[in-house]
């Protein structure tokens, strides 16, 4: 019997990671669904950038308030998890909560159990103002066409869940207080005085308590988040590492188009096989984009930071960076499911493009804002380019003036409507 809240904790941690693995294994299929794309190179920069942007936090500070109040949530929640080692090692061990670190750290482990109090604190009272700037301040940037019922309250599900997480931390300590007399709480000792007329027995119940609150409501967490746009706090990491490390703007020529060119114009280039698929240009569907880009998409943390700094969006075009990511994610979960339904051809005239539409790519001024503002290094622009180019040189649908362009550069090699021969007679005058 003594060992059933042991095997009680297992049964749960298991369970847990069982379903979060699932839910990984998933998410890995589907950004690997898109076309293979080669970021190996330059690994010293890659681990540069990964460790400016993601570890250091190092675009977030553009914005003062909200950088400096997302590093306090984001330390919080790094340092906060090596007490949830410790939790989980009692659990293990003895099936409730017991300090099994106390022991082994002396002095230090007073000094570290402070620590993480003042920095729970922090966390409640960011997350705190986070919802005050979302829901009363209501910051312009949080709303848009796109911020419609779920990932409005996405968003202020995820801080309240950190509050009730951060609350129950504190109320454990504060029941314990009296019943570890080595340890100084700075923070659960002003809660503490709240429970002092409770018997020990009382006292140990309530800890119990709260100790499998604030487990359950971590290891739910842990499962919401690859549901939630928190999804971030893991793939920032993976995703900053794979940046696109060329010059913001660069063209990249198609493989497509340079096989078709080579054909045409290199007598010694080989023609493929009879039997290969007909090349296809630009991106119809998510299956067109690469794996770069699909994991963009689950990486997205839908803070707005692209749309607002974005000039078509400004001036009150369709177009938003965010909504070009978010719909990308939504159009690749429901491909994804589709495929665990074994049922890829029940949506055969569905694809990207039903989502994101016409306007909104050719609203477009490719000024990378969008990317060079991203916390995460997301490439909003890279994936409506690629949309672009499938409507220009698969449908043959862009707009009238850059047709005419096209037309003139190649009829006059020059994008203006006169021939070569008359191109020199503005020097007359």
């Amino acid at each position: 019997m003594q060992y059933i809240p042991n095997i009680l904790f297992a049964l749960v941690l298991a369970t847990a990671i069982f379903f979060f693995y699932k839910s990984i294994k998933t998410i890995r299929r589907n950004i690997f669904l898109g076309r293979d794309e080669d970021r190996s190179d330059r690994k010293g920069d890659r681990w540069k950038t990964m460790a400016r942007v993601a570890l250091g936090q190092g675009k977030m500070t553009r914005r003062p308030v909200a950088g400096v109040l997302h590093i306090i949530v984001y330390v919080g929640f790094v340092l906060i998890n090596l007490e949830v080692m410790e939790i989980i090692l009692d659990g293990l061990v003895y099936g409730g909560p017991k300090r099994m670190f106390q022991p082994f750290l002396g002095d230090l482990y007073t000094v570290a159990i402070g620590f993480f109090e003042v920095l729970a604190l922090l966390v409640l009272v960011s997350c705190a103002i986070f919802l005050v700037r979302r829901n009363i301040v209501k910051v312009k940037r949080f709303s848009g066409v796109e911020m419609t019922s779920w990932p409005k309250w996405d968003a202020n599900l995820i801080l309240i869940i950190e509050i009730v997480l951060m609350t129950a931390l504190l109320v454990l300590n504060a029941v314990d207080a009296p019943l570890q007399t080595s340890v100084t709480m700075p923070i659960s000792s002003w809660i503490a005085p709240l429970f002092s007329g409770m018997s020990e027995g009382a006292l140990h119940t309530t800890e119990v308590l709260a100790w499998w609150l604030h487990i359950i409501g971590i290891l739910l967490f842990l499962n919401y988040v690859p549901f939630s746009k928190h999804f971030h706090i893991i793939l920032a990491f993976p995703n900053t590492y794979y940046s696109d490390l060329t010059p913001k703007g660069e063209f990249k020529n198609m493989q497509s188009v340079t096989n078709e060119v080579n054909l045409m114009m290199d007598p010694s280039a080989v023609p493929p096989p009879a039997d290969a698929p007909v090349e296809t240009f630009g991106a119809k569907d998510v299956t067109d984009l690469t794996w770069k880009n699909l994991m963009d998409s689950y990486s997205c943390t839908e803070c707005g930071r692209c749309t607002s700094v974005c000039p078509a969006n400004q001036t009150g075009k369709l177009l938003s960076p965010r909504k070009v990511m978010m719909d990308t994610r939504d159009r690749l979960e429901e491909y994804g499911k589709n495929i665990d339904a074994k049922e890829e051809a029940k949506n055969e005239e569905k694809d990207l493009h039903s989502y994101i539409g016409e306007e909104e790519l050719w609203a477009c001024t490719t000024c990378n804002a969008c990317t060079d503002i991203c916390p995460v290094n997301i490439d909003p622009m890279n994936i409506i380019y690629q949309m672009r180019q499938y409507l220009s040189m698969e449908k043959a649908s862009a707009p009238n003036e850059w047709n005419m362009m096209s037309s003139n550069i190649e009829n006059n090699g020059a994008p203006w409507q006169f021939s070569p021969q008359d191109r020199d007679l503005w020097t007359e005058e």
